[in-house]
């Protein structure tokens, strides 16, 4: 049985690069295709629409790494020449929706969420097709669309034009992670404040293990682009401030939990440099900030812990790291304890072979006892992903966890460290 779920595993993430096929230039132009879409549903059921394609300048990711070999993500795009149908690319990713699925609204309300897919410029005609991981962790197709490059209805224009400068450059982007900053709340007469808030960013980021070790791996850019108004929004507060990318806290009331619905326009802003990562950073002392993996990141700039939620998000946007803390009202049932999570950091002990077995020593007992004895080693320690019994993260603290310390665990790190290199190597 473990033979035949290996097989499957490796025709669902073949484990080789694009270049093993005929290589990039083959396939794809050095700018990125867009295609839009609206996904609506509530608790019970979703239904995708198609909204529109569009042409941007840049392709920020890698030219050899096309092939997702993660596995991570709730949705996974794959990509097809539909010439003999080879899959030419693929890239798993999440969703704001996914989240709002699991919240009480969901069981009452339907909504609609719009979403995006980004790939290298396509120069034939492809499928692009949208997988959902179920509840029993399978992958079923959901969506599917056609994709000739020679249509005319491509949109080319770019609605958000604004300069970029670079904050920290390292070489040429289909070597590097590319992170592009965009500002929110910030006026005009701000703009000066975003420019030094990115140079602390900079230096916030690079403060941190594994980062700090591959600063020449890492480029970071921003977005010169004000807003109306300065700040955010604080619904529960009664404020409410004209933004260009209409951040707010109380995202699915929670306090703290600071994102925006309005994902067009995010990638519209994105799309003036080339970027993997989008990091949008807003212009505010209240403490909040999200992330949700492939999607976007989001971190305020005036809080006294605003370098430690920066690196925290970070976490879950960019290596797909899960929150390691105990029960959150925020969500319902998040995850199947029945199934492994796919998230690198977290387990259920289901599969936890293909997590991180490898780095627990034999004196190290399983499930690991949350006593000061074990505190400082790896181990299983039961709590997290928002829920107390029955997931287990890797020590008894991290910057997944908490903010009382200031580094992530040895199997967190090791994940980032495997994304780097995946988007630089």
């Amino acid at each position: 049985m473990k033979k035949y779920l290996i097989l499957l595993l490796l025709l669902f993430f073949p484990l080789y690069s694009l270049s093993a096929q005929g290589g990039f230039d083959r396939w794809f132009d050095h700018k990125t295709l867009r295609m839009d879409y609206y996904h609506t549903g509530n608790h019970k059921e979703e239904l995708y629409s198609f909204d529109e394609l569009i042409e941007e300048p840049y392709w920020g990711g890698s030219l050899t790494n096309l092939i997702d070999t993660f596995g991570y993500g709730n949705y996974f795009l794959k990509v097809y020449a539909t010439d003999g149908r080879k899959l030419i690319y693929s890239r798993g990713f999440s969703t704001l929706f996914f989240e709002w699925q699991t919240t009480q609204e969901a069981d009452t309300v339907t909504r609609t969420f719009s979403e995006s897919v980004v790939f290298p410029y396509p120069k034939i005609p492809v499928e692009a097709e949208i997988y959902k991981r179920t509840w029993e962790g399978e992958w079923k197709k959901m969506f599917a669309y056609h994709i000739d490059t020679a249509n005319y209805f491509i949109k080319k224009d770019m609605r958000l034009e604004y300069p970029v400068f670079d904050v920290w450059t390292s070489g040429d982007p289909s070597e590097k992670v590319d992170v592009v900053i965009l500002p929110d709340g910030y006026t005009q007469e701000e703009m000066d404040r975003f420019v030094a808030d990115c140079r602390q960013f900079e230096k916030n980021f690079f403060t941190y293990s594994p980062y700090k070790e591959n600063r020449m791996n890492f480029n970071l850019r921003a977005v010169l682009a004000p807003s109306p108004g300065s700040g955010t929004d604080i619904p529960a507060e009664g404020v409410w401030v004209p933004t260009i990318l209409n951040t707010s806290y109380y995202t699915f009331d929670s306090e703290r939990y600071l994102m925006t619905y309005d994902y067009k326009r995010v990638r519209d802003l994105a799309a003036n440099a080339p970027y993997d990562q989008i990091y949008i950073l807003v212009n505010s002392k209240k403490y909040g900030g999200g992330a949700i993996y492939n999607y976007y990141n989001v971190a305020v700039n005036g809080n006294m812990k605003s370098a430690k939620i920066l690196i925290h998000e970070f976490g879950h946007g960019f290596a797909g790291l899960g929150d390691e803390y105990g029960p959150d009202e925020t969500y319902g049932e998040f995850y199947n304890l029945k199934v492994e999570p796919w998230e690198p950091n977290l387990t259920t002990l289901v599969h936890f072979d293909r997590k991180w077995k490898d780095m627990v020593a034999d004196t190290v007992p399983i499930p690991t006892p949350d006593i000061e004895k074990y505190y400082h080693v790896v181990g299983v320690f039961e709590g997290g992903g928002y829920m107390s019994k029955g997931m287990y993260r890797p020590m008894h603290d991290c910057l997944m966890n908490t903010f009382k310390g200031d580094s992530f665990c040895p199997v967190c790190r090791r994940a980032i460290q495997r994304m780097i290199d995946f988007y630089c190597k």
